[in-house]
């Protein structure tokens, strides 16, 4: 016979930690909009090629095939300015500009990954379904 388990309460939160962690599901949260830097089209490309290591610009903008230059140095900007990415600017002329992650941006790169990888996977099964909804 299974034992009933009691229903326990999940601790609650001081104001502090609330503050702290972030609402996705509330519409004035900052965490919405790193969301949408993360996992916007070329957030998540860019993440991604830059698990491979150190890159310059032109670089990234050859390996992220149809991004124009002014939405790759935008969504740079945004993933550094979230502490995702490192730019490393090389006092030369002419310019030497590198990118790559941060400790941080490992982390969330690998979880975007995963997601780009299920989605390659599942790829046939996705644009089945899609045929069969096209009148």
């Amino acid at each position: 016979m299974a034992k009933k388990i009691k229903d326990q309460a999940a601790p609650a939160l001081s104001i502090a930690e609330l503050l702290q962690r972030g609402d996705l599901f509330a519409e004035q949260c900052p965490s919405r909009l790193i969301l949408n830097h993360v996992t916007s089209r070329w957030g998540v490309l860019l993440l991604v090629a830059l698990i491979s290591g150190t890159h310059r610009f032109s670089e990234l903008r050859r390996k992220v095939n149809g991004i124009s230059e002014k939405m790759l140095a935008q969504t740079l900007q945004w993933l550094e300015s979230d502490g995702f990415v490192e730019r490393i600017a090389y006092p030369v002329i002419p310019p030497h500009v590198e990118y790559r992650l941060t400790p941080m941006g490992q982390e969330i790169a690998k979880k975007v990954e995963a997601l780009a990888d299920w989605i390659e996977t599942h790829l046939p099964e996705i644009l089945a379904a899609q045929q069969e909804k096209q009148p």
